[in-house]
C-alpha cells in the first residue's frame, strides 16, 4: 500500500507499516500496514510484540489550531 493510499484509509490514526520502501530523504513510499489505531500506544505495544525487522510509524493525526509543536 502507498502512504498516500494508508493517509487517505487511515486519516487521523497511526500506522505501523513492515518491510517499508523509503525514499533517498527516507520518507516512506510504500509498504504493508501490520497495525493502525488512534492511539499511538496500541500501534507501539503490537510493534513491541510482533517485533518487526524492518518497520516504520507514521502519523496522520490532526494537530488542533492551537497548538504548536516545537522541535
Amino acid at each position: 500500500m502507498t502512504k498516500q493510499q494508508m493517509q487517505a484509509q487511515f486519516d487521523g490514526e497511526w500506522v505501523l507499516v513492515g518491510d517499508p520502501e523509503l525514499t533517498e530523504l527516507h520518507d516512506v513510499k510504500n509498504g504493508t500496514v501490520l497495525c493502525h489505531s488512534k492511539d499511538r500506544d496500541e500501534v507501539y505495544r503490537t510493534m513491541l510484540e510482533l517485533r518487526p525487522t524492518h518497520a516504520a510509524t507514521l502519523c496522520f493525526a490532526h494537530t488542533p489550531d492551537d497548538v504548536v509543536i516545537v522541535l
